[in-house]
């Protein structure tokens, strides 16, 4: 069992080796993995060997045997080839090596050149209408080493590094789908396909007019329709409002008309206000016809005396019941009892 392990390992190893020992072509994409070989062949251990980056100043060098300089990312074997981890876009340049023998004497000299790439992006297309004519852009950023190609319906129309097409009107008015490409020696990519159409609200050719960066007729709908709720809502709490204080208004009456029936009850027919708590005129109260008497007593009776109505109460004070008449004593009771006798 750990014998088919052992294989299996040694078998990926192997498949990685043959993987990263990809020679460097002269344009690579970035991220790539790749060795610069050596040109001269039979290099033996004991010789000098120096790799220079020209542009960057970088280099890696080995002297009898032992490295006396190394850069991150970079390596090199040995038969001398130099060897690239990762590329960047910084290694780009042009690459100088040096052989020397034992006795310091230069054998072999040479350069190489490697160019790196970072990948295409996928473009965008954008549409400019101005009276009826349009201009599409393909979006690419700040590259500058993309070459753009501009596709019709799928078939190629222009190839070149322009990323601006203009389009007659008569072309807008066919509405037919667009797209556009990119590509570097390494990599390519290609938009969407977008059709062209510059018809505005008003048919003029003019781009559709728009609100907060939406459909102007959308957001006028939405507009629309909130200011309805809000209206419909202060309508619902005005109603409610009033409502309300009806209802207190009408609680109050019926409060008022307790008391003044509790106050006519209290009072149980004697003399009674005026006017009522909220200042209307109280009903006048029914008078009993007196009881019959004989002629007798009328002429026993002695006449009363007439006494002037009394002044009305003030305004002040026409809220208040008037006091209770109070009973007679029994002296002044007698003495009207008494039988009249006529002056002799």
């Amino acid at each position: 069992m750990n014998c088919k392990y052992s294989l299996l390992f040694l078998f990926l190893c192997g498949f990685a080796a043959l993987t990263v020992s990809e020679k460097c072509k002269t344009e690579l994409l970035e991220g790539t993995s790749c060795i610069m070989e050596m040109p001269t062949k039979n290099i033996d251990k004991s010789n000098e060997i120096k790799w220079v980056h020209l542009s960057s100043g970088d280099y890696i060098h080995r002297k009898n045997g032992k490295m006396k300089k190394i850069t991150p990312g970079l390596k090199m074997e040995e038969d001398g080839s130099f060897k690239f981890e990762r590329v960047s876009l910084k290694n780009t340049g042009k690459y100088t090596y040096s052989v020397f023998n034992a006795e310091g004497t230069q054998i072999s000299a040479g350069a190489k050149e490697i160019n790196v790439y970072a990948k295409a992006p996928k473009p965008t297309v954008t549409i400019d209408c101005k009276d009826g004519v349009a201009t599409l852009t393909c979006d690419i950023g700040d590259r500058t080493d993309l070459t753009v190609s501009w596709y019709k319906e799928g078939k190629i129309i222009q190839n070149e590094k322009n990323t601006k097409l203009l389009l007659t009107s008569t072309q807008v008015q066919e509405g037919k789908p667009y797209s556009c490409s990119v590509r570097n020696p390494v990599s390519n990519d290609q938009s969407d396909s977008v059709p062209v159409s510059c018809t505005g609200a008003k048919g003029d050719g003019s781009v559709p007019r728009t609100l907060f960066g939406f459909d102007f007729w959308i957001m006028v709908s939405i507009l629309a329709g909130g200011g309805a709720l809000l209206l419909l809502l202060i309508c619902v709490l005005i109603i409610c409002a009033c409502r309300s204080c009806n209802k207190k208004k009408h609680e109050q009456d019926e409060d008022e008309l307790r008391l003044r029936i509790l106050q006519d009850q209290n009072l149980n027919g004697t003399a009674r206000s005026k006017h009522t708590a909220r200042g209307q005129p109280a009903p006048p109260v029914p008078q009993e016809d007196p009881s019959p008497q004989t002629p007798t007593q009328t002429q026993t009776q002695p006449k009363a005396q007439i006494r002037g109505r009394p002044p009305p109460p003030p305004e002040d004070e026409e809220e208040y019941p008037p006091p209770l008449p109070q009973p007679r004593n029994k002296q002044q009771r007698k003495r009207h009892e008494e039988p009249y006798r006529p002056m002799e």
